[in-house]
């Protein structure tokens, strides 16, 4: 769409995975908490290019690249790659940036990472129905 910058639709979540996110062995996380963030990056993307959350209607790629723990800081990011009629093609990836240093008897101490850890990637395609789409293009 000629002249849409789609620079400006991009987005950053970052949080710590608590205790209870852990599903595993070992504090071990479920790769779908990635793809919960995945979809909350999403839904501000799409409030930003169109002022309505829209709906995320499929994942085409999605790699789970290293293991996510409890106490991990984790840094969600998203941005349009491409933009349709209605549809909104999307590029996400998952670092982690900060992790419990396994001190014994310092449970609270944590490193943060000289370099992140990418630990997901994925991209897919979300919908806003036209009648929803607040922003003129």
């Amino acid at each position: 769409m000629g002249d849409i910058n789609l620079d400006r639709f991009t987005s950053l979540i970052r949080l710590r995975i608590a205790a209870h996110d852990a599903h595993y062995a070992g504090n071990l996380v479920d790769g779908a908490k990635m793809l919960q963030l995945f979809g909350d990056v999403a839904t501000e993307l799409l409030i930003r290019s169109d002022g309505d959350e829209g709906l995320f209607v499929a994942y085409d790629n999605v790699q789970f690249l290293a293991p996510v723990n409890a106490g991990d800081y984790i840094e969600a990011t998203g941005r349009i790659v491409s933009m349709g009629r209605t549809s909104r093609k999307m590029e996400f990836e998952a670092r982690k940036v900060i992790v419990p240093a396994g001190i014994a008897g310092q449970v609270s101490a944590a490193d943060v990472l000289a370099e992140p850890i990418v630990v997901c990637k994925a991209s897919g395609t979300c919908v806003v129905p036209a009648n929803c789409q607040r922003f003129k293009r």
